[in-house]
């Protein structure tokens, strides 16, 4: 047999350029080195002789690198501080609590954080802007028909003042509530002028009148699942922007056209509207998809995700049926706990602004 045909040459192919055979040398009897000199450290004292020196990883030595804890989002958690009394109250910040799909848990969001503000000595309104009224359900707020409400703000002119009420669970807590006649106002405002600015009027107006310890922190307004006429008075309304995201995939298709809405509104109507808190709810650490969207949404929105999600939480889907919301109901449940974390880094965020 030829060379080319034992390393599966080609025919046709010479024999100079096939590699030759290889053929490793033999190794060399290794020679006997003379054992190397250990002189003990000045802190350890020396081993007798004949016994077993302790033997010690130079990784338990050194001092381990300090961890930094992270949040389920993946962001690493703050350290926030304790809130510092307030001597006065106010300027209110009016955040819009926004997004266009349903059941992502923005009334849930918005009570429950309301809630955690006004436990921590801020005063807070907030405006239930859903026809459904659940918000107003969570606050213990009547909202029947015939109770003077946000729809005869919007639609009548009714001054704030007439129609806001205490929440009887919570001090500090108040809220303008919605009823079922709220749902028609999208077609009664449209032959209205200036339809899309009648809730900023009536809270620049309401927020004008407040002076002292009447004057209000917050105002959290909560937005219908649509981009109608309601949802666009709040976004007019508002000076910031609350997105509860879900951690499921749908979440993430709607917000491509709800972004496109806020540049809308912010270059036709309110230029000083930003996206100011992005939160995640309903987020199971134990699924790859929340980590899968919770990754995508840090991959949009960097400095607006809050470092703390909600989980989901049995004990805060429990709350309004007891027309409490979750902070009041089980304040020592991971829900709760969750809530007043996001609370108090929303307010850290916004004192840095």
């Amino acid at each position: 047999m030829s060379g080319a045909e034992e390393y599966g040459g080609h025919n046709g192919s010479s024999a100079s350029a096939i590699p030759p055979r290889f053929t490793p040398a033999a190794p060399s009897p290794a020679e006997p080195s003379a054992p190397l000199a250990f002189t003990p450290r000045e802190d350890q004292p020396a081993q007798a002789p004949g016994t077993q020196a302790p033997v010690t990883s130079i990784l338990t030595e050194e001092r381990p690198a300090e961890q930094v804890e992270l949040g389920p989002t993946g962001r690493p958690i703050p350290d926030l501080p304790e809130p510092r009394p307030l001597a006065t109250h106010g300027h209110a910040r009016i955040i819009s609590m926004c997004n266009q799909k349903g059941g992502v848990g923005k009334t849930t969001t918005t009570v429950n954080v309301a809630a955690a503000l006004a436990q921590q000595d801020q005063r807070v309104l907030v405006v239930d802007l859903d026809p459904q009224g659940n918000a107003s359900t969570a606050l213990a707020i009547e909202h029947h028909r015939g109770v003077p409400s946000v729809y005869d703000t919007l639609i009548d002119g009714v001054p704030l003042a007439e129609v806001v009420q205490a929440s009887p669970e919570v001090e500090g807590l108040w809220a303008v509530p919605a009823t079922i006649d709220l749902a028609g106002a999208k077609i009664e405002l449209v032959s209205v002028v200036a339809r899309e600015s009648r809730l900023r009027r009536a809270l620049q107006t309401f927020l004008a009148d407040r002076a002292g310890d009447d004057r209000f922190d917050y105002v959290l307004i909560d937005c219908p699942p649509s981009l109608g006429l309601l949802t666009l008075n709040a976004l007019v309304a508002g000076v910031e922007m609350l997105i509860p995201i879900q951690a499921e995939y749908y979440a993430l298709e709607g917000l491509g056209q709800l972004l496109e809405t806020v540049e809308m509104v912010k270059a036709h109507l309110n230029p000083d509207l930003v996206v100011s808190t992005i939160l995640l709810t309903m987020y199971d650490a134990r699924t790859r998809l929340s980590a899968g969207v919770a990754e995508e949404v840090r991959g949009h929105f960097t400095d607006q995700v809050l470092s703390t999600a909600i989980p989901r939480s049995v004990r805060i889907s429990e709350a309004p049926s007891y027309g409490q919301t979750v902070m009041t109901y089980d304040p020592g449940s991971p829900g709760a706990l969750s809530y007043l974390e996001a609370a108090r880094e929303m307010a850290l965020k916004g004192a840095r602004r």
